[in-house]
């Protein structure tokens, strides 16, 4: 047995279908495109989301809501979070650098310090938003807010 004698098993392969080639091939005339319709002409590209001339669905729906270009998106921390860190590491002052430490921001988002739990320590604490229950709990203490 050599290279230039392998060969498919038999019944393996196919010839391609060749359309278009005369009616003895049995595959002229039309070539496999039916009658007329612009699927049957040259050039025919199907446009995504037609429904044969009925109204596509992403027109028969409505358009809804906006999305408002200035929204700011803020990463949210608690005051219950805020005393388990300075409880664990002993601080008195906790700002994006602590949070970013203890692995609960990465430093680049925006920080709200939300007034959920409860807040024992007196701290200061800078954040770029405050809720008005979160500052007005950390003054409660005697800490102090600063918005950065």
């Amino acid at each position: 047995m050599k290279l230039n004698n392998l060969k498919p098993a038999a019944g393996s392969t196919h010839s391609r279908r060749r359309i278009g080639r005369g009616p003895g091939s049995g595959l002229g005339g039309t070539s496999t495109r039916g009658h007329k319709g612009a699927k049957a002409r040259s050039g025919y590209k199907r446009k995504i989301g037609f429904e044969g001339g009925q109204m596509p669905l992403q027109r028969r729906i409505p358009k809804a809501g906006f999305k408002n270009i200035n929204h700011k998106e803020y990463f949210a921390v608690n005051l219950s979070t805020l005393q388990e860190i300075a409880e664990a590491k002993n601080l008195t002052k906790i700002g994006i650098q602590e949070l970013k430490a203890a692995g609960l921001t990465n430093g680049k988002e925006l920080v709200k310090i939300l007034g959920n739990g409860e807040l024992k320590a007196k701290l200061e604490v800078e954040a770029h938003a405050f809720s008005k229950t979160a500052e007005e709990a950390i003054k409660a203490v005697g800490g102090n807010t600063t918005i950065i």
